[in-house]
């Protein structure tokens, strides 16, 4: 039986549909980095006011509580913006600068906590987001040509800067729409397609691929992981492809570690590693090498602005760091300290006090997923995202990428909602939906049963498909 197609049903869903669905065309007008900054506000603001309108609602209808992940992401997030406030004021940096930055705090930190948020309180379906994201994967294949072909036939790298550039960003790069760059020291074109760097379309192209192995429809499932392996691929990632080959397998693991076959099936593969250890270990110095050689310019670069970072933070401002982002020496190309890595540029710019409020968040949610991913996809798809957001921590810099990466806090949030439910013994759907098996719902079919006849089915066991 055909899939079928999921619509949106509330102002939230039809946001999120939307957004994602004109992607594309708010790449080319220069609108992706204000247009998730004002989802995200705007999920937040509709999830508070489920909360205000609560103690009117039928009981049914109410918002659950908060989960404590979402609730340590809040109080997380909302620290950074003290923490913010503190090392301005200990650098005497000026009311100014701190307005500056406290605004660059709402685009970006806050963002960490709103998503989440928002997919715990708001009747928002993963599905819808499964499908949107297979559907902006149709688009990305259709246009996938144009960015291949454009250096070759003498297209300019930049078409044009957005005008929309006066209303803030960290650079030109936001607004910009490019259709690919040139790799220096080798001369051979890189693409970075929507994202404003390359490194970061390989981390929003793993991102789609395991949202869209959520698809229940295999046509609209492969386009989508099609679109986001090309993303990958074309982005020339390292690390997009390590986290796919590592992030994957791992939650396919997760989802069945309660299983006998399982630990049948892991037991010769450890004798074994234990068995080649040495050589293993070899291979991957070996292995290591070679990713850093791929591109040891970069690499270079990366190793010594995590240098100065860490040198600077210790001897400078170990509790609330520096207030604001530096651009570092010659050496390092002008190239902002910290930058490359979420940990060196919190240390830097905020200190331990700032490396702790994302670091208790970021690991309370990865032990609760990974504890219930056996439980349904969703809840495998939330370990998968968290997952990016740690191992991307240690590549990229998470809060300037987060209007681009929100599909993947929904998510997160979504699946810590559900795991809330399920451990306090209530369905994982929605008060008008009934669950029907591993993560999937279906809308509550109206009875003329009274409250104290109706009886409720069992929840089967379900397939597990879908795993990212």
């Amino acid at each position: 039986m055909a899939t079928p197609t999921p619509h949106p049903e509330n102002l939230a869903e039809r946001l999120i549909v939307g957004i994602l669905g004109a992607t594309w065309i708010l790449w080319l007008v220069g609108g992706l980095y204000l247009a998730g900054p004002a989802l995200g506000w705007i999920l937040a603001v509709l999830a508070l006011g489920q909360y205000y309108l609560a103690p009117g609602l039928p009981e049914k209808e109410r918002p659950d509580p908060v989960p404590v992940p979402i609730v340590l992401w809040l109080l997380g997030m909302a620290a950074m913006l003290i923490i913010l406030w503190i090392g301005h004021a200990n650098y005497d940096l000026g009311t100014g600068k701190t307005i500056k930055s406290s605004i660059g705090w709402a685009k970006g930190w806050a963002l960490l906590a709103l998503f989440p948020f928002a997919g715990a309180v708001l009747n928002i379906r993963p599905e819808l987001i499964y499908r949107a994201i297979c559907r902006l994967g149709l688009q990305t294949l259709i246009l996938l040509p144009i960015f291949l072909v454009a250096p070759y036939i003498g297209l300019p790298e930049r078409l044009w800067v957005s005008p929309l550039k006066v209303l803030g960003g960290s650079g030109p790069e936001y607004f910009s729409t490019i259709l690919y760059t040139i790799e220096p020291g080798v001369g051979t074109p890189r693409w970075q397609f929507f994202a404003p760097w390359s490194p970061a379309a390989g981390m929003i192209a793993v991102i789609y691929v395991l949202l869209a192995a959520q698809e229940k429809s295999p046509g609209w499932r492969a386009i989508g992981i099609a679109a986001g392996l090309a993303l990958a691929l074309f982005s020339q990632s390292r690390l997009a492809l390590v986290a796919l080959f590592v992030i994957a397998p791992f939650c396919f693991g997760a989802g069945r570690i309660d299983r006998p076959s399982t630990w049948m099936l892991a037991a010769p593969v450890l004798l074994l590693v234990g068995f080649f250890g040495p050589a293993l270990l070899e291979f991957a110095g070996q292995l290591m090498d070679d990713f850093s050689s791929a591109r040891a310019d970069s690499s270079r670069v990366r190793a010594a602005l995590g240098r100065i970072a860490l040198d600077r933070w210790q001897n400078e401002a170990p509790w609330f760091g520096h207030g604001i982002v530096e651009n570092g020496p010659h050496l390092v190309e002008y190239m902002p300290i910290g930058s490359h890595h979420s940990w060196y540029g919190l240390l830097f710019v905020k200190g331990l006090s700032g490396a702790i409020a994302l670091a208790v968040p970021l690991v309370v949610s990865f032990v609760l997923l990974f504890w219930r991913a056996r439980h349904s996809g969703l809840q495998r798809a939330g370990l998968a995202m968290i997952m990016i957001q740690l191992l991307y921590s240690f590549g990229e810099n998470l809060e300037m990428l987060a209007y681009l990466t929100w599909p993947a806090m929904l998510v997160i949030g979504l699946a810590l909602r559900e795991g809330m439910r399920l451990g306090m013994g209530m369905d994982s759907a929605s008060p008008m939906t009934e669950k029907i098996g591993d993560g999937q719902v279906e809308p509550a079919k109206v009875s003329t049963q009274t409250e104290s006849t109706k009886k409720r089915e069992p929840v089967g066991a379900g397939s597990r498909s879908g795993d990212p």
